[in-house]
């Protein structure tokens, strides 16, 4: 693990600060004008759709709310509610401004309320039958020229457009839990969505202070498709003899905000479990994320139920290890035949943060990604990668390509072949040009790494 000097840790902000900014542009692109938003849909009261609906009422955004589950569209509100209200008790907003905000909420089941919205985001649970029934209700009401927006975390945008009428007008717009708080939102730019739709992606996402990252089409786009080597890993690590706390532990060592596993407890297993069941073309490896699965069949999601990869506390959510998981994952590992040994914690940040960065490489190859810098910002304003290390692509360059090549090797991942003709030049990702056809459709049959 490389020591944050002085020096690196300001070549690392210093590269995030031009990287933000480059993330507003498109190469070859010049934005039209964009068509002006004043009200914001929102479907789906949940965590996620309340907190995108207190980010537009922050702004202010006029923004209805529709739940058709009576009982969640209250907690939605009362969810909307108690964020103004912290805001008060810390100081930041009066309680006039807190009651403004939610004069401009409007809480509906009736969807003939968006006839006249300006942007449209859906936030519903992770499943495409579900997101495509929603869709189909607001090409029915919604106005020919209003922008449609999936806040899904992984699946198929294209998919999703190709249920409306007009697919040009929709895109993602993916937030981060707790949306009101978390700074990124990466926009899904599929294959029919129009100049005037993106302008508006990035117009709406910077008047509600958000950073913006355009990402195309493919499952968990960005920060999710980079997130899944990382976890495999993570989990992996489990059966082979490291305990949950070792593992996070390691990584938060390095400047992760928090470890995967307890990442995991944090956002819901279930959730994981859930999406990964959506995934096109799964690995057949048995060992990929067993132990989440193990977690979910016991009933254990995390924070929300007590106990996931740790116990929490009920009353600080204070997280402690449970000798429970260490005995699951010992009888798993057994059943796959996999011997148990002492792990470093060396090998940990290795396994962990070299699968991410060559899955990386790997969406930068497929052009799921523009460039290296905006990986970077994805996952130093997403995922809580350490700033002072500049972000996973940023960091592979610190330490050299031909070092996390030759790892990559001999953890015996297939090599990202852009990591592979960098490494061999002696190159870097800070060095590679941004691709000019990104704009262009993509092409299929594209292969993942590791």
């Amino acid at each position: 693990m490389l020591e944050i000097t002085p020096e690196r840790q300001a070549d690392a902000l210093r590269h995030l600060e031009a990287a933000e900014r480059a993330a507003r542009t498109l190469p070859g692109w010049t934005a039209p004008k964009a068509p002006p938003v004043r009200r914001v849909g929102v479907v789906g009261a949940g965590t996620m759709g309340a907190g995108i609906a207190a980010s537009f009422l922050n702004a202010d955004f006029e923004v209805v709310l529709l739940d058709v589950d009576a009982a969640g569209l209250a907690r939605g509100q009362k969810s909307i509610s108690g964020i103004f209200q912290r805001s008060v008790e810390r100081g930041r907003l009066s309680a006039d401004e807190a009651q403004a905000r939610l004069g401009r909420l409007e809480a509906t089941q009736d969807w003939a309320r968006f006839a006249d919205a300006d942007l449209v985001i859906e936030a519903v649970f992770e499943g495409m039958a579900l997101k495509k029934e929603v869709f189909g209700e607001l090409e029915a009401v919604c106005r020919p020229d209003a922008l449609l927006a999936t806040n899904t975390s992984s699946l198929d945008v294209d998919g999703i457009a190709a249920a409306t009428g007009h697919p040009e007008r929709v895109l993602g717009l993916h937030f981060f839990s707790p949306a009101n708080v978390m700074p990124l939102v990466e926009i899904v730019r599929a294959e029919k969505t129009s100049d005037a739709a993106l302008a508006s992606a990035f117009a709406v996402t910077e008047a509600i202070g958000k950073v913006g990252v355009v990402s195309r089409v493919g499952f968990g786009f960005i920060g999710n498709r980079m997130l899944q080597p990382y976890g495999r890993e993570a989990q992996r690590l489990l059966l082979e003899g490291a305990s949950p706390a070792q593992v996070d532990g390691a990584l938060e060592a390095f400047g992760m905000a928090m470890g995967p596993l307890a990442v995991a407890d944090l956002a819901g297993i279930d959730v994981g479990v859930r999406v990964r069941a959506e995934q096109p073309n799964p690995p057949s490896d048995p060992s990929f994320f067993l132990p989440a699965r193990l977690m979910f069949e016991r009933g254990r999601y995390g924070q929300k139920t007590g106990a996931g990869f740790y116990r929490y506390d009920a009353a600080t959510r204070a997280r402690t290890p449970d000798p429970e998981v260490d005995a699951v994952l010992a009888e798993a590992a057994a059943g796959l035949g996999i011997e148990r040994r002492a792990v470093t914690d060396d090998e940990i940040r290795e396994r962990c943060l070299y699968a991410l960065i060559n899955e990386g490489a790997q969406l930068l190859e497929e052009g799921i990604a523009l460039r290296a810098s905006d990986v970077d910002v994805v996952w130093t304003r997403g995922y809580g990668f350490p700033k002072a290390r500049g972000g996973p692509m940023f960091y592979a360059d610190t330490v050299g390509l031909p070092t996390v090549a030759e790892r990559v090797r001999v953890y015996g991942w297939r090599l990202a072949p852009l990591l592979e003709r960098l490494a061999a030049e002696g190159s870097s990702f800070e060095g590679t040009l941004e691709r000019s056809d990104f704009l262009n459709p993509l092409p299929p049959g594209r292969e993942r790494a590791g």
